[in-house]
Protein backbone atom coordinates (compact mmCIF):
# COMPACT_ATOMS: atom_id res chain seq x y z
CA UNK A 1 0.00 0.00 0.00
CA UNK A 2 1.11 3.25 -1.13
CA UNK A 3 4.09 2.13 -2.78
CA UNK A 4 5.39 5.53 -4.59
CA UNK A 5 4.75 7.76 -1.76
CA UNK A 6 6.89 5.97 0.67
CA UNK A 7 9.48 5.62 -2.41
CA UNK A 8 9.03 9.73 -2.42
CA UNK A 9 9.82 9.79 1.25
CA UNK A 10 12.77 7.48 1.57
CA UNK A 11 14.01 10.00 -0.95
CA UNK A 12 13.39 13.18 0.80
CA UNK A 13 15.03 11.81 3.98
CA UNK A 14 17.83 11.12 1.53
CA UNK A 15 18.46 14.28 0.40
CA UNK A 16 17.91 16.07 3.66
CA UNK A 17 20.27 13.78 4.77
CA UNK A 18 22.78 14.57 1.81
CA UNK A 19 22.41 18.74 2.27
CA UNK A 20 23.02 17.75 6.09
CA UNK A 21 19.79 18.54 7.73
CA UNK A 22 19.77 16.03 9.82
CA UNK A 23 22.67 13.64 10.95
CA UNK A 24 21.71 9.90 11.78
CA UNK A 25 18.26 9.32 12.68
CA UNK A 26 17.35 12.63 13.51
CA UNK A 27 13.89 14.78 12.51
CA UNK A 28 11.99 12.77 10.38
CA UNK A 29 9.66 13.13 7.31
CA UNK A 30 5.72 12.79 6.57
CA UNK A 31 3.04 12.61 4.27
CA UNK A 32 -0.64 12.59 4.05
CA UNK A 33 -1.93 9.36 2.67
CA UNK A 34 -5.90 9.61 2.43
CA UNK A 35 -8.57 9.96 4.32
CA UNK A 36 -7.27 9.61 7.89
CA UNK A 37 -4.18 7.64 7.15
CA UNK A 38 -0.50 9.57 7.08
CA UNK A 39 2.82 7.85 6.03
CA UNK A 40 5.88 8.34 8.71
CA UNK A 41 9.53 7.14 8.88
CA UNK A 42 10.46 5.00 11.70
CA UNK A 43 11.98 6.12 14.98
CA UNK A 44 15.59 5.68 15.15
CA UNK A 45 16.62 4.10 12.41
CA UNK A 46 19.45 5.69 9.95
CA UNK A 47 18.23 6.83 6.52
CA UNK A 48 21.15 5.46 4.68
CA UNK A 49 19.97 1.59 6.24
CA UNK A 50 15.89 2.75 5.42
CA UNK A 51 14.07 1.04 2.80
CA UNK A 52 10.85 2.23 1.69
CA UNK A 53 9.29 -0.96 3.18
CA UNK A 54 10.49 0.44 6.43
CA UNK A 55 7.92 3.82 5.98
CA UNK A 56 4.93 3.14 8.56
CA UNK A 57 1.19 3.82 8.07
CA UNK A 58 0.06 4.98 11.18
CA UNK A 59 -3.99 6.68 11.25
CA UNK A 60 -5.03 9.49 13.00
CA UNK A 61 -4.68 8.37 16.24
CA UNK A 62 -0.91 7.11 15.50
CA UNK A 63 -1.37 3.63 15.70
CA UNK A 64 0.35 1.05 12.89
CA UNK A 65 -2.26 0.51 9.92
CA UNK A 66 0.80 -0.90 8.16
CA UNK A 67 4.26 -1.90 8.67
CA UNK A 68 7.04 -3.66 11.06
CA UNK A 69 8.52 -0.32 12.36
CA UNK A 70 7.44 1.51 15.11
CA UNK A 71 6.35 5.05 13.65
CA UNK A 72 8.40 8.62 14.38
CA UNK A 73 7.85 9.28 18.22
CA UNK A 74 7.01 12.91 16.59
CA UNK A 75 4.20 11.30 15.43
CA UNK A 76 1.43 12.96 17.14
CA UNK A 77 2.50 16.46 16.98
CA UNK A 78 2.94 15.49 12.79
CA UNK A 79 -0.79 14.62 12.72
CA UNK A 80 -2.00 17.13 14.76
CA UNK A 81 -0.24 19.45 11.91
CA UNK A 82 -1.86 17.35 9.18
CA UNK A 83 -5.23 17.51 10.99
CA UNK A 84 -5.04 21.54 11.62
CA UNK A 85 -3.53 22.97 8.04
CA UNK A 86 -5.70 21.06 5.49
CA UNK A 87 -3.59 22.47 3.05
CA UNK A 88 -0.65 20.55 3.67
CA UNK A 89 0.14 17.08 2.31
CA UNK A 90 4.17 16.88 3.68
CA UNK A 91 5.79 17.25 6.50
CA UNK A 92 9.64 17.59 7.25
CA UNK A 93 11.45 17.90 10.80
CA UNK A 94 14.86 18.44 10.90
CA UNK A 95 17.60 19.44 13.36
CA UNK A 96 19.54 21.75 11.30
CA UNK A 97 21.93 23.99 12.33
CA UNK A 98 21.79 27.72 10.86
CA UNK A 99 17.95 27.34 11.08
CA UNK A 100 17.62 26.18 14.64
CA UNK A 101 20.59 29.18 15.55
CA UNK A 102 18.69 32.51 13.61
CA UNK A 103 15.91 31.05 15.85
CA UNK A 104 18.14 32.39 18.69
CA UNK A 105 18.98 35.73 17.20
CA UNK A 106 15.45 36.71 16.30
CA UNK A 107 11.84 35.79 16.69
CA UNK A 108 11.71 35.36 12.82
CA UNK A 109 13.47 35.72 9.78
CA UNK A 110 12.58 37.92 7.72
CA UNK A 111 11.84 38.11 3.65
CA UNK A 112 15.14 39.25 2.93
CA UNK A 113 16.87 36.58 0.71
CA UNK A 114 14.88 35.83 -2.44
CA UNK A 115 15.84 32.16 -2.02
CA UNK A 116 13.25 32.63 1.49
CA UNK A 117 11.38 34.53 -0.72
CA UNK A 118 10.79 31.61 -3.26
CA UNK A 119 10.71 28.51 -0.69
CA UNK A 120 9.36 29.36 2.00
CA UNK A 121 6.71 31.73 0.35
CA UNK A 122 6.34 34.30 3.58
CA UNK A 123 9.01 35.59 6.83
CA UNK A 124 9.72 32.29 9.32
CA UNK A 125 8.29 32.58 12.61
CA UNK A 126 10.03 30.67 15.55
CA UNK A 127 7.98 28.50 17.86
CA UNK A 128 8.29 28.87 21.75
CA UNK A 129 10.26 25.36 23.08
CA UNK A 130 8.38 22.51 23.52
CA UNK A 131 10.07 18.89 24.16
CA UNK A 132 10.41 16.35 21.64
CA UNK A 133 7.87 14.08 20.94
CA UNK A 134 5.19 16.31 22.71
CA UNK A 135 2.09 17.22 20.86
CA UNK A 136 2.67 20.55 21.71
CA UNK A 137 5.28 20.89 19.16
CA UNK A 138 2.25 20.37 16.65
CA UNK A 139 0.54 23.01 18.43
CA UNK A 140 2.77 25.67 18.04
CA UNK A 141 4.25 25.09 14.92
CA UNK A 142 0.51 25.34 13.43
CA UNK A 143 0.46 28.61 16.38
CA UNK A 144 3.53 30.50 14.17
CA UNK A 145 2.93 29.08 11.43
CA UNK A 146 1.65 32.09 9.34
CA UNK A 147 1.63 32.49 5.79
CA UNK A 148 5.16 30.89 5.60
CA UNK A 149 5.94 27.17 4.79
CA UNK A 150 8.03 26.67 7.68
CA UNK A 151 8.15 27.30 11.05
CA UNK A 152 11.54 27.21 13.24
CA UNK A 153 10.52 25.18 16.85
CA UNK A 154 13.18 27.31 19.45
CA UNK A 155 16.08 24.71 21.27
CA UNK A 156 14.68 21.98 18.53
CA UNK A 157 15.21 22.52 14.60
CA UNK A 158 12.38 23.00 11.88
CA UNK A 159 9.09 21.84 10.68
CA UNK A 160 8.68 22.45 6.89
CA UNK A 161 5.71 21.95 4.77
CA UNK A 162 3.73 21.93 1.66
CA UNK A 163 1.05 20.94 -0.86
CA UNK A 164 3.34 18.10 -1.69
CA UNK A 165 6.99 16.70 -0.79
CA UNK A 166 8.66 18.72 -3.46
CA UNK A 167 7.22 21.91 -1.90
CA UNK A 168 8.22 20.48 1.70
CA UNK A 169 11.57 19.42 0.43
CA UNK A 170 12.72 23.22 -1.32
CA UNK A 171 11.38 24.81 2.03
CA UNK A 172 13.75 23.12 4.20
CA UNK A 173 16.82 22.96 2.53
CA UNK A 174 16.02 27.03 0.82
CA UNK A 175 15.59 27.54 4.95
CA UNK A 176 18.69 26.58 5.78
CA UNK A 177 20.97 28.31 2.82
CA UNK A 178 18.70 31.43 4.17
CA UNK A 179 19.43 30.98 7.80
CA UNK A 180 22.91 30.86 6.78
CA UNK A 181 23.10 34.02 5.29
CA UNK A 182 21.19 35.12 8.11
CA UNK A 183 23.53 34.03 10.86
CA UNK A 184 26.73 35.41 8.87
CA UNK A 185 25.54 38.68 8.77
CA UNK A 186 24.31 39.00 12.41
CA UNK A 187 27.77 37.46 13.13
CA UNK A 188 29.59 40.63 11.13
CA UNK A 189 27.53 42.77 13.00
CA UNK A 190 25.77 43.96 9.58
CA UNK A 191 22.02 45.17 9.83
CA UNK A 192 19.76 43.46 7.38
CA UNK A 193 17.76 45.92 5.59
CA UNK A 194 14.05 44.73 4.20
CA UNK A 195 13.05 44.48 0.95
CA UNK A 196 10.19 46.64 -0.38
CA UNK A 197 6.80 44.79 -0.21
CA UNK A 198 6.97 45.59 -4.00
CA UNK A 199 9.92 43.54 -4.43
CA UNK A 200 9.07 40.96 -2.46
CA UNK A 201 5.78 40.81 -4.46
CA UNK A 202 7.37 40.81 -7.81
CA UNK A 203 9.48 37.93 -6.38
CA UNK A 204 6.74 35.95 -5.52
CA UNK A 205 5.27 36.06 -9.10
CA UNK A 206 8.67 35.27 -10.54
CA UNK A 207 8.62 31.93 -8.43
CA UNK A 208 5.26 30.63 -10.14
CA UNK A 209 6.87 29.91 -13.16
CA UNK A 210 10.28 28.34 -11.83
CA UNK A 211 11.01 25.30 -13.26
CA UNK A 212 9.57 23.21 -16.12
Amino acid sequence: MFEKEKREILDAALEIRRCNLISLSGGNVSMRAGENLFLVTPSGMIYEEMTADDVVVIDRECKVVEGMRKPSSDSPALVYMFEHMPHINALIHTHQPYATAAGFAANQIPEFLVTLIDANGAAVNVAPFTPSSDIGMGIMAVKYAGESRAVILKHHGIMAYGADMKEALYSAIYLEEAAKTFVLAKAMGADIPLLAPEDIAKEKRGWLDYGQ
